[in-house]
């Protein structure tokens, strides 16, 4: 697998990085659009690229603004920000700049979010997307309970106390600023996928007629339990939509966690093959 890193300019001193992740195996016609969420940066989606570009896929990894490679700066954003931009950035680049028709998405937890906001903020970047997997992804169901709840609150006041979440506090390499995080903390405690301006998100979900497979772990409790993230696909429109709950019970090896789903030896072994097979199976 080898790792090429574009950087698309979003403005003279700025840069968006963007990974070609490819191999002997890639083929110019097989692409996948893949991205990260908070806390985080391309790291936690090479295990998977790994497999895709052994299939003979392109896959192309998009570090959102003050993450990885791309560039950093003191300015506010939100998930509103990376979708309505920076997703929207990088898409238009593979359409437009590299001609690409066809594509697959896979995306971690918040950039399952970010990547929802700008379908249905442009809805022309829907028209090439053939299928969509989320790991890990909901924006209204994590306070599922009265303890979960109570979490969350006390969350949001740690963290505008603090100006931001610490990524050591989530086992991650990236702080996340109050700002960033006020919209997850607020969609959660108020149960509702709000925008800034107050338009809500939830009935415009139903237009993204894009067959969407949602993966989730038994053991992930809080950021994105397993009824949060049923609720979450469950807004969007299409009949084939498929919600793939990882458990013991279930048959695999490990009750799996936020992180792990998708960023795991096991996970590696065991469900990234299973999406595989979901993107080959909705592909033209």
């Amino acid at each position: 697998m080898q790792q090429e890193l574009i950087k698309i300019k979003t403005s003279p001193d700025q840069h968006l990085a963007l990974w070609k992740v490819f191999s002997e195996k890639s083929q110019t016609n097989k692409n996948i659009f893949l991205t990260h969420g908070t806390f985080s940066n391309k790291k936690v989606c090479l295990s998977i690229a790994d497999l895709m570009t052994n299939n003979g896929y392109t896959c192309w990894i998009m570090e959102w603004r003050n993450h990885g490679a791309s560039s950093y700066n003191n300015i506010p954003f939100n998930f509103e920000t990376i979708g309505k931009e920076d997703i929207k950035i990088a898409l238009d680049y593979l359409y437009h700049e590299l001609n690409i028709k066809r594509i697959a998405c896979i995306t971690h937890s918040g950039g399952g979010i970010a990547l929802t906001i700008a379908l249905i903020a442009y809805p022309n970047l829907k028209s090439r997307i053939e299928s969509i997997t989320l790991f890990g992804c909901q924006a209204f169901g994590a306070a599922n309970s009265s303890f979960n709840f109570v979490k969350i609150w006390l969350g949001k006041q740690a963290a505008k106390i603090l100006g931001r979440v610490p990524a050591s506090k989530t086992g991650s390499e990236h702080d996340e600023t109050y700002h960033t995080m006020k919209q997850w903390f607020n969609w959660n405690l108020s149960k509702k996928f709000l925008s800034d301006d107050g338009t809500d998100y939830v009935p415009k979900m139903v237009g993204i007629k894009i067959p969407i497979l949602s993966i989730c772990g038994a053991g992930d409790t809080f950021i994105a339990p397993p009824s949060g993230c049923e609720h979450f696909l469950n807004a969007f429109g299409h009949p084939k939509n498929k919600l793939l709950l990882c458990s013991k019970a279930l048959g695999f090896k490990e009750d799996y966690n936020h992180p792990r789903i998708l960023h795991s030896r096991n996970a590696s072994i065991e469900i990234h093959p299973l999406v595989l097979e979901w993107i080959e199976g909705n592909s033209s």
